[in-house]
């Protein structure tokens, strides 16, 4: 069966650029001048949580630990939670506050706590737009203020989003719909987030909005049904309105005609195999993540697999890669995953070989 995609015409689309993708596989569904180079207005914020969530996972900043508030910070105009200079907040209070308020504040605060300065944190945005493979993109700013040079795509972003999915904790912040600021100073500032569809679209808890005068209304979004998460980009959109509508009617028509198939839970016992100097001799395999497919709805596709492991030496533990199992549809190689042990094996000792070698010579093995 041929791929169903569909033009911005057919699902009448008002958006200049558009893209939609599935988020497991990065495959486009629907597409729209999706190459086309626009500004990107709020969305930039997609990059700046990006590198904030990867601070995080490296240890390089934590949740709690404070951060200064610059000058330079609290100057910034635009979307804003009213920092005061010189007042101290933590990383997790300024990345709520770019999640839902899309704090332009906020996001100028982390680039100089992470990346030393401004200047520095974009150099790394660029440095990680080029590492993703975005080839249209280029950021002069953190928080995505109109600048003639400040431009990416809708596919640009799609791949910077599907990379921050990966980090799944920014949807703890990004599927917030209201909630109060605690300033060190006592006031509260309430944010309500700006991605309105987050309440009323059935899956849909993220991602960011942007609208600036050169970038018109602009949402990078994303849902999840039935196991399926799918992330959609609309780009300079006349009307807040037009931006929710073409994000629905994208979702709608990736949900309606395509599905997530689990062809092997990860769990699932793939047979053992012979482990050299172990103090157990043979341990059972079982995949490092479940094997899916993306089909279209009607899709009822068979598959077939072949297991390449060689005998592995102790010790091993749960998560090493030990082999790939192949996925094959009609004989041919669709996808080869990872394989790993489902217990640990630690390396046996002199005792523990004697007393195998003892028990093979008792029972005549």
């Amino acid at each position: 069966m041929m791929p169903l995609m569909v033009s911005a015409e057919d699902l009448e689309l008002s958006a200049k650029s558009s893209i939609l993708i599935e988020a497991s596989t990065g495959k486009v569904l629907n597409e729209t001048n999706a190459d086309e180079k626009l500004h990107p207005a709020s969305m930039t914020k997609i990059m700046t949580m990006l590198l904030i969530m990867e601070a995080l996972e490296s240890g390089k900043i934590n949740l709690e630990e404070k951060v200064n508030i610059s000058n330079n910070a609290a100057s910034m105009g635009g979307s804003q939670v009213f920092l005061e200079a010189g007042s101290q907040l933590s990383v997790k209070e300024l990345l709520k506050s770019i999640a839902i308020a899309s704090a332009n504040d906020a996001a100028v605060a982390m680039a100089e706590h992470i990346g030393g300065s401004t200047e520095g944190f974009i150099k790394m945005m660029n440095e990680k737009a080029k590492e993703l493979g975005c080839k249209n993109t280029n950021f002069v700013n953190v928080h995505g203020l109109d600048d003639d040079n400040h431009l990416t795509t809708a596919r640009d972003m799609s791949i910077m989003a599907r990379e921050l999915l990966k980090h799944e904790e920014i949807l703890n912040y990004t599927s917030i719909y209201e909630e109060f600021l605690n300033k060190p100073d006592g006031t509260r500032t309430w944010m309500v987030n700006t991605n309105k569809l987050i309440k009323y679209y059935n899956g849909l808890d993220g991602l960011k909005t942007g609208f600036t005068k050169k970038a018109g209304y602009c949402l990078t979004a994303t849902a999840k049904r039935n196991g399926m998460r799918l992330i959609s980009v609309v780009m300079n959109e006349a009307t807040t309105e037009d931006r929710s509508n073409d994000t629905i009617k994208l979702m709608n028509h990736g949900f309606a005609n395509y599905k997530i198939k689990v062809i092997m839970e990860k769990d699932k016992n793939l047979g053992e195999v012979k482990v050299l100097n172990g103090k157990k001799e043979y341990v059972n395999l079982k995949l490092i993540s479940d094997a899916t497919s993306l089909e279209e709805i009607n899709d009822d596709k068979k598959y077939s697999f072949n297991i390449l492991v060689k005998p592995i030496k102790a010790p091993v533990k749960v998560g090493d890669i030990i082999g790939q199992m192949q996925i094959l549809e009609g004989g041919i190689e669709k996808e080869s995953l990872p394989i790993t042990v489902m217990e640990s094996i630690k390396k046996a000792n002199i005792w523990d070989l004697y007393k195998r070698n003892l028990n093979k010579i008792l029972i005549g093995a």
